[in-house]
């Protein structure tokens, strides 16, 4: 009886072992896919997080991830503008190619995403947030599972959001504070075994800056001046100047902070000043928000499983050559924060110096999560940068802007950063010459853009090269078709409509 019950025995455990080893053997051909925690602020400038340099900001929890993930130091925006920024990160693309080359443009219904794909290969999707492409709807886009967001810019407090187009209501509470409730919430109540994308759009740190009450004196203590480079325009294209009294420059209203304007006293760097210790202040709630979310992941064992991004759509200029807001081809306009955290890109912490961009955000996200890339992109993945691998990274980047009647405040911007060089140039638009002196900047020596060596004959070979280089990479990402803007209407001095500030 004992032999027969071991006869019986040994082709089940024979077979129990077969399906273990073919279990084993298709998890190692198929490699689990993480968890993506996609975290966008608004206006947030390269320099605005301590583990960038910033004196006085201080934000431990994003450190956090960069002390245990990837710092990236010289990571850009291709434009300067939400919108256009916005659906660069979702496409890849250049804004000349996805469409949406200002605040007012929907994302194409027609066109694919990095959350489409990721939706397709059997990840639920999620986005909670500032949206902002298509001012006037709060309505779900393509490629979400679940989608919460409001009209326009929303506020710093009791926001009304759509809920998935079915409940539009007020919610009570700081903005950073509500969409990390979101997110966590809708992280939290999901009863399925798939992958997840969450995207959290922030309202900070957007104008008009409104500090969390318990951050709205931190920086009272805090010395703020004009930047120096605000005197310093003597080399810089006229429009620099015709600049600093509209609602983009230095004597301007400064987003409300200012009420009598002009004003060019000396006094009148008070409002400068308030002006810029709120806009710090806001970044300290989303610090929390990260910590939270950080802490959320890590007790639900998820943390090393999720890829988690945080990053900005472009930066800001506090001050600098005279100007607030964003939009030029300058260093605190475009270059913005990346820092991202996945043990399974790389267990030691790592600096990447190389020039990254938001183009290069959907190539990479498909990449690190094993699903089919987008047919046609102009960025590439980071993935091998993240492992060491930089051979053949690009070592230029190039840089549109195109002038918008509602803003009259800055030219058509074509411009290239190199690890040394920025070459800005201001086409007109319509083929004639440029309409303002060019710029050149060597950064090695003048990380501050503080010296424009345009018009220094030494530098004239520089200068061709450059151009050069950035006609050769516009040509590159154009699709065969020539280069097209509106025509620069010259620098105006009026307030845009109240609506759309």
């Amino acid at each position: 009886m004992t032999l027969l019950r071991i006869l019986v025995a040994v082709p089940i455990i024979a077979l129990t072992l077969l399906t273990a080893v073919r279990s084993d053997a298709k998890d190692a051909a198929e490699p689990k896919r993480p968890n993506v925690l996609f975290i966008l602020t608004d206006d947030q400038r390269y320099d605005a997080l301590s583990c960038m340099g910033h004196p006085h900001l201080k934000t431990p929890n994003i450190d956090r991830l960069a002390d245990e993930g990837l710092l990236f130091k010289n990571h850009f925006c291709t434009t300067s503008l939400c919108s256009p920024s916005r659906a660069s990160i979702l496409s890849g693309l250049y804004a000349h190619t996805h469409g949406v080359t200002n605040n007012f443009t929907e994302y194409p219904s027609d066109m694919t995403s990095f959350p489409l794909r990721l939706q397709d290969t059997g990840y639920e999707t999620a986005y909670v947030g500032k949206w902002h492409m298509g001012e006037g709807n709060d309505m779900p886009r393509p490629g979400f599972d679940h989608f919460v967001t409001h009209k326009g810019q929303g506020s710093y407090f009791d926001t009304e959001f759509n809920f998935n187009g079915n409940d539009r209501r007020v919610v009570k509470g700081y903005y950073t504070t509500v969409v990390t409730d979101m997110a966590t919430d809708w992280i939290g109540d999901r009863d399925s075994d798939k992958p997840w994308l969450m995207m959290v759009g922030h309202k900070a740190p957007h104008s008009f800056y409104f500090p969390e009450e318990k951050y709205q004196k931190t920086f009272d203590d805090v010395d703020v001046q004009y930047p120096k480079s605000a005197f310093n325009l003597s080399d810089k294209p006229a429009w620099f100047r015709k600049r600093l009294d509209t609602w983009h420059g230095i004597y301007g209203p400064l987003f409300d902070w200012r009420k009598q304007f002009p004003d060019k006293s000396p006094e009148a760097v008070k409002d400068f000043a308030r002006m810029v210790r709120a806009y710090w202040g806001t970044l300290l709630s989303v610090d929390d928000s990260v910590g939270r979310l950080y802490q959320f992941l890590e007790e639900r064992g998820e943390l090393d499983n999720t890829l988690v991004i945080f990053t900005s759509d472009n930066g800001l200029l506090e001050g600098e050559h005279g100007m607030v807001d964003k939009r030029t081809g300058h260093e605190p306009s475009i270059r913005i924060p990346l820092v991202v955290r996945y043990p399974g890109l790389t267990k030691q912490p790592r600096v990447i110096p190389q020039l990254t961009a938001t183009i290069d955000f959907a190539p990479t996200i498909l990449d690190v999560c094993h699903a089919e890339p987008l047919e046609k992109v102009h960025g590439s993945s980071w993935k091998r940068l993240a492992q060491g691998d930089t051979s053949g990274w690009r070592t230029s980047l190039y840089y549109e802007y195109n002038y918008e009647s509602q803003f009259p405040y800055t030219p058509n911007v074509r411009a290239l950063r190199t690890d040394r060089w920025k070459y800005i140039r201001y086409p007109h638009g319509d083929g004639s010459p440029d309409r303002h002196m060019a710029e050149l900047y060597d950064l090695s020596v003048d990380p501050e853009e503080d010296t424009n060596l345009i018009n220094v004959a030494e530098h004239a070979g520089t200068v061709r090269t450059l151009r050069a280089e950035l006609d050769r990479l516009i040509a590159a990402s154009g699709d065969g078709k020539p280069d097209s803007m509106p025509i620069d209407e010259g620098i105006q001095s009026g307030l845009p409509e109240e609506s759309i500030r």
